[in-house]
């Protein structure tokens, strides 16, 4: 009997892409349901285009590249990716922003170096910081929470705004994000308890954002629950983030805003679980998932605070993407039976 020889690895993994990406999908129910919640129609009809615009590219990049298409649409890869940037942009934004942020994740982001599995760096937050450096307007015009007096676009408004621009009204409806409002309030001379009495705030964080936050925070401990991800990344991010704001806040908290502040409003809780730990271009070892978490809060907080940029999990993210190489280089776990950490 002539018995059919395989090559390694011989270990079946547990689950495959497809079943984890799923499940990472399901964690961003419950954020993607509070977001639909405060901010109305714009969440959905960016989640439509942001999901049909990277199954396109998907499918129009496997083409070219001669790839099979099942195999690789059916992984929810690109799904994850869409829904993240969709989660990730302002709500109603443009039909064409989403466009070109999904052509920067999918296009250079991902397939530019080989696909799933080769690509350096996290693909939404590449499309995301082309569309915030290049598209500054569009991308800080975040709509005020439908649940305040000022209310939310009807669903017909909705696609005049997405589709055609220009709405009367769009400008009324939007405001300033509570990041955003402390750094310009701030350097005009008023305190933080000044400022945080403005209608972009909530009890701890932004209005309607910690409630969003919460939602993302409950999807992420049941990924690390279900151990689609390790608590090594979010555990360092949210620590060096609250960290640094801890410091700075008990100097001078007149000028400071409070650790609690910084992780309940913006991206942080979002980035922590479900954008820092990306298996592909995050660090493998557990003391390098430390301090590449570690540096994304760090950076997070300079940039926020010193930086141009209100929120800044995208950089941050981005740039301890470029160290993840020598992170996991010098962060090997020592091998069983050797005294060095590299076998020797």
């Amino acid at each position: 009997m002539i018995f059919g020889i395989k090559t390694s690895p011989y270990m079946h993994a547990p689950q495959s892409v497809g079943q984890v990406m799923a499940q990472v999908i399901y964690a961003l129910l419950p954020g993607t349901l509070a977001l639909l919640w405060f901010f109305g129609w714009g969440v959905v009809t960016n989640l439509l285009l942001s999901l049909g615009f990277a199954v396109l590219l998907e499918a129009l990049m496997l083409k070219l590249r001669e790839r099979p298409l099942l195999p690789f649409l059916t992984d929810y890869s690109a799904v994850v990716t869409g829904w993240l940037l969709a989660v990730a942009l302002p709500p109603y934004s443009p039909w064409w922003l989403i466009l070109i942020a999904l052509m920067f994740a999918m296009v250079i982001g991902k397939h530019l170096y080989g696909g799933l599995g080769y690509n350096p760096f996290n693909p939404a937050m590449v499309g995301y910081a082309a569309v915030l450096v290049s598209f500054p307007i569009e991308m800080t015009s975040w709509p005020a929470p439908a649940l305040t007096s000022i209310g939310a676009l009807s669903l017909n408004e909705t696609i005049q705004q997405v589709f055609l621009g220009g709405l009367s009204t769009w400008d009324g409806l939007t405001q300033a994000t509570s990041l955003d409002t402390i750094k310009t309030h701030l350097r005009l001379g008023e305190t933080v308890e000044q400022i945080s009495q403005g209608a972009a705030f909530g009890w701890i964080g932004g209005q309607a954002w910690e409630w969003v936050s919460v939602a993302w925070l409950a999807g992420g401990l049941w990924l690390i629950y279900r151990k689609i991800i390790s608590w090594h990344i979010p555990v360092a991010l949210m620590a060096a983030l609250a960290g640094m704001a801890l410091v700075f806040w008990l100097i001078n908290p007149d000028h400071y805003s409070s650790p609690l502040f910084h992780l309940m409003t913006g991206a942080s809780i979002l980035g922590a679980f479900f954008i820092a730990t990306d298996p592909v271009s995050a660090s493998t070892t557990p003391l390098g998932k430390l301090l590449y978490a570690g540096g994304i809060g760090c950076f997070t907080y300079i940039i926020r605070v010193w930086g141009s940029y209100p929120d800044a999990i995208a950089f941050a993210v981005l740039i301890m993407n470029m160290a993840v190489p020598l992170l996991d280089t010098y962060t090997q776990p020592r091998v069983y039976g050797t005294k060095g950490r590299f076998g020797s």
